[in-house]
C-alpha cells in the first residue's frame, strides 16, 4: 500500500508539470507548435464545442469485459478558452471467449450494466498550441460468472458481484504529443464472493500514458502502469500500448496490447463513433484539422473497473459450506491440492 501510494504521489507530480503550461517541453518547440497554423486562434469555441452522441464497443482485456454502449459529451459552460463538461457512458457488458477468462481463472458471464461518469475542465494556454484538462467521477461494475479455464468445477455455485471506483484524470494534448496520468481507485466491499473456490477483487490501478501523433488521425501511445489489489496476487506494475486510428470525422478504432505478470499479454480492439459537434461542415473540418481543439470534446480515456479473481482463503471450507447449501455432505477431499493447476473437484 505504502508503494502505491509513492507511485500515486510520483503521478500527481507528474500530472503537476503536464498542467504547467507545457513545462516540460523546449520554448522553441512549443513556439513552432504555435507558430504552425495561426488560423487556430480565429476559432470560437462556442460555435465548435458542442454535445456529441454516438456508440462504443471494445473486446474483453486484462481485467475488463466485452462491452458495447451508448455514450455522450455534453459542454456545461463553454468560454473563449475553456470548457466544464460532462461525459457519460453507459455499457452492456458480455460474457467472455470461450476458455479465455478476462480476470484470469474465472470467465465473465453476460449481460450486465456498467456505466461512468466524468466532470471535467479543459483549457487552451495563450496561444492553443496545448489543451490541458483534468477530469474525475465514478465508474459502476456489476459481473455474473460462469465456469472456469482451470478444470475446477463450480456449477451451480456462481454468483454475481458488484464493483466500483472513483477515478481522476490529468491530459495534456499539443498538435504532435498528448500525455494522460491517471488514478483508478475502488471503493466499496472490492473482494467478493465469485464461486465456491475463487474470489474476485477490483484493482487500484495508477498509470501515465505518453502518446505522439504520427498524422493527425494516427496516434501511438505507450503507458505504464502499477496496479494493486486486496488479495494481492496481482501486486505489479505493467506497460501497455495503443495505436489509434480516426477514419473519419468521429469514427476511431484501436488496439491495444498490455503486458503485466498477472494477467500476461493481452490484445483487445475498440471502436467508437460519435455524432454532432460543430454545426456545420465548414466548422468541422477546421476542428478536425486542429488536434488541440478537436481535443476539447474528445471522450476521456479509463474508464472501466478492472477486475481479477484468486482463490478463496480457505477451499476446503468453502466447499463444505457450498455442500451444506445445496443439502449435499462430504468434501473435495485430497483434489484441493490441484485446484489452483487446473484439477477439478468433485465430492467424494
Amino acid at each position: 500500500m505504502q508503494r502505491s501510494l509513492h507511485l500515486s504521489l510520483s503521478l500527481s507530480g507528474v500530472a503537476a508539470l503536464l498542467l504547467s503550461n507545457g513545462g516540460l517541453l523546449p520554448a522553441a518547440a512549443q513556439e513552432a507548435s504555435g507558430a504552425e497554423d495561426l488560423g487556430v486562434m480565429s476559432i470560437s469555441l462556442e460555435d465548435v464545442v458542442k454535445p456529441t452522441i454516438g456508440i462504443q464497443g471494445a473486446l474483453q482485456g486484462a481485467g475488463t469485459p466485452n462491452q458495447a454502449g451508448i455514450g455522450g459529451f455534453w459542454p456545461l459552460s463553454v468560454g473563449d478558452n475553456s470548457v466544464w463538461f460532462l461525459d457519460a457512458l453507459a455499457n452492456i457488458n458480455f460474457a467472455d471467449r470461450e476458455g479465455e477468462s478476462s480476470i484470469i481463472n474465472t470467465d465473465v458471464a453476460g449481460t450486465t450494466i456498467s456505466t461512468s461518469s466524468r466532470l471535467g475542465y479543459r483549457w487552451l494556454n495563450g496561444d492553443r498550441s496545448w489543451m490541458f484538462g483534468i477530469n474525475g467521477g465514478y465508474d459502476s461494475r456489476p459481473m455474473n460468472t460462469g465456469g472456469t479455464d482451470t478444470g475446477v468445477n463450480v456449477s451451480g455455485a456462481e454468483t454475481s458481484a458488484f464493483f466500483q471506483q472513483v477515478a481522476v484524470n490529468a491530459e495534456a494534448v499539443s498538435n504532435d504529443w498528448n500525455f494522460n496520468a491517471y488514478a483508478l481507485i475502488t471503493v466499496g466491499d472490492t473482494e467478493q464472493k465469485l464461486n465456491w473456490f475463487y474470489q474476485g477483487g477490483a484493482l487500484d490501478t495508477y498509470g501515465l500514458d505518453v502518446g505522439y501523433f504520427i498524422t493527425p488521425a494516427v496516434n501511438a501511445s505507450v503507458g505504464y502502469y502499477y496496479q494493486n489489489g486486496d488479495m494481492g496476487e496481482v501486486d505489479g506494475a505493467g506497460v501497455l500500448g495503443r495505436l489509434a486510428y480516426e477514419i473519419s470525422n468521429g469514427l476511431t478504432a484501436g488496439v491495444n496490447i498490455s503486458y503485466d505478470e498477472a494477467f500476461d499479454t493481452r490484445v483487445s480492439a475498440d471502436l467508437k463513433v460519435r455524432f454532432g459537434g460543430a454545426s456545420t461542415t465548414v466548422k468541422r473540418k477546421d476542428v478536425h484539422r486542429h488536434t488541440v481543439i478537436n481535443a476539447l470534446t474528445s471522450t476521456p480515456s479509463n474508464r472501466d473497473v478492472r477486475v481479477h479473481d484468486g482463490p478463496v482463503d480457505d477451499p476446503d471450507n468453502a466447499w463444505a459450506v457450498f455442500l451444506q447449501s445445496i443439502g449435499g455432505g462430504g468434501g473435495p477431499g485430497g483434489s484441493v491440492n490441484n485446484a489452483a493447476a487446473g484439477g477439478n473437484l468433485t465430492s467424494s
